[in-house]
C-alpha cells in the first residue's frame, strides 16, 4: 500500500475540524480502523525525509514512521507520510491531523511544555552552524559580525542565531524565509553572508549546490538540536508504542541483530534479551497493544538504528556522508549518547 500526500499548510483545517483521535486518547484504535498511519515529515530534504525517482519518500525519519507502520500492521508500507510546512507542523499534530511528526524537530522545554505535544527518544543529536563561502575568507562564526544570515523562520534556528548574535554582540541581521529552497537561493544569489541551521541539514544543502567545493561548514556549533519523534499529549499508550519502536531499533544493534540476521536469531538465539525482543518468549508486546512479532517485523523490514543511519546520513549511496565514529549518534558503548533501556 502505497500512500503520500504533501500537505503546505493544514493548520486552518486542522483547527476547525480536528479528529476525534485528538481528544479521546485511544490514536491506536483510530490508526487501526483507519488502516493506516499518518506520519509527518518537512519538505524535502537530503538524509531525513526525501523523494526517489518514484515518488517514494526515505530517510533517517521516514524509517522511523516505517517502524511504527511495521509494529502496528506487520507492514512498514501501511503509512501515509504528509509533507507540511514549519509552520503548521505542531497545529497539525496537536489537532489530531497527523498520528506522528518526524521531521528533525528540536525537542525543547516549552515546546514539549506548551503546545500539547509530547517529545520521545531522538533519534538523531545535532547542533546548528553556518555555511559561508570559502571565497568569504570567513573561518569562524565569531567573524560574522554585520553579516545577513539566512534562516528560516519559526524553527529553534531562528531563536539561536538571535541568542548567539545578542551574546557575541554580533549585530547580524537575520533575513528569514519559510521556504527553505527559496533561503539558499537567495544565499548562492549573494543575499546573505551566510546560511544557518542544524549541521546535518547545512551537509544536505552543499551537496545540492551547484559547486559544493565552493562552500563550507564553520566549526563553531551554537547550538543543542536533540532531534526525535513527538505526539499529542493524553495518550500514553501511543507514545510508549512510538517510543519503544525506536528504541526496537536501537536495542536491535546492541543486540547485533540486523534485517539480514533477524530470522535466525529469531530461530537459533539462546540470548534472553534476543528472545524477549523477538517474541520468542515472554510478553512485551502486551502493554503496547500490539502482537508478538512487533518488533522482529521492524527490524525484518526497516532494520536497526545503525543500518539506517549508515543508508541514510553515513556513507550509503547518496546518504549525507556524516561518519558516526566518535560522535553523540554512536550506540553508549562506543561514546556516543544512543541509549536504550532493556526491554525487559
Amino acid at each position: 500500500m502505497k500512500l503520500s500526500t504533501l500537505v503546505t499548510s493544514i493548520a486552518a483545517f486542522a483547527v476547525l475540524a480536528a479528529p476525534a483521535a485528538a481528544s479521546t486518547g485511544k490514536t491506536l484504535d483510530t490508526v487501526k480502523k483507519r488502516g493506516h498511519l499518518r506520519c509527518q515529515v518537512g519538505t524535502p530534504s537530503g538524509g531525513f525525509y526525501n523523494l526517489d525517482a518514484d515518488g517514494n519518500w526515505f530517510g533517517l525519519d521516514v524509517s522511523v514512521c516505517e517502524a511504527v507502520a511495521a509494529a502496528i500492521f506487520g507492514d512498514k508500507k501501511k503509512m501515509e507520510i504528509q509533507s507540511v510546512s514549519s509552520q503548521s507542523r505542531f497545529t497539525a499534530l496537536a489537532n489530531g491531523e497527523s498520528d506522528l511528526l518526524c521531521r528533525t524537530a528540536t525537542w525543547t522545554m516549552s515546546r514539549d511544555t506548551q503546545l500539547g505535544l509530547d517529545f520521545l527518544t531522538p533519534n538523531f543529536y545535532d547542533g546548528q552552524g553556518f555555511t559561508v563561502l570559502k571565497s568569504s575568507g570567513i573561518t569562524s562564526a565569531l567573524q560574522l559580525k554585520g553579516a545577513k544570515v539566512c534562516v528560516t523562520t519559526g524553527t529553534t534556528s531562528e531563536l539561536n542565531l538571535a541568542d548567539f548574535s545578542r551574546e557575541h554582540n554580533l549585530n547580524i541581521s537575520a533575513v528569514t524565509f519559510e521556504d527553505w529552497n527559496v533561503r539558499d537561493d537567495t544565499y548562492l544569489k549573494g543575499g546573505c553572508d551566510a546560511v544557518t541551521i542544524d549541521k546535518s541539514s547545512l551537509a544536505a544543502n552543499i551537496i545540492s549546490f551547484p559547486n559544493p567545493a565552493d562552500h563550507m561548514i564553520l566549526p563553531e556549533t551554537i547550538s543543542k538540536e536533540p532531534l526525535g519523534p513527538a505526539v499529542r499529549q493524553g495518550d500514553s499508550q501511543w507514545a510508549d508504542l512510538v517510543r519503544w519502536s525506536l528504541l526496537a531499533m536501537i536495542n536491535a544493534e546492541e543486540l547485533g541483530i540486523t534485517s539480514a540476521n533477524v530470522d535466525d536469531m529469531r530461530a537459533n538465539s539462546k540470548d534472553v534479551s534476543v528472545r524477549r525482543m523477538l517474541g520468542v518468549e515472554g510478553n512485551l508486546h502486551e502493554g503496547l497493544g500490539l502482537s508478538k512479532d512487533w518488533a522482529y517485523n521492524i527490524i525484518k523490514q526497516v532494520g536497526n538504528y545503525g543500518e539506517n543511519y549508515e543508508k541514510y546520513i553515513g556513507s550509503g549511496k547518496g546518504a549525507l556522508g556524516i561518519q558516526r565514529e566518535g560522535t553523540l549518534n554512536a550506540l553508549w558503548n562506543k561514546g556516543g549518547l544512543m541509549y536504550a533501556p532493556p526491554m525487559r
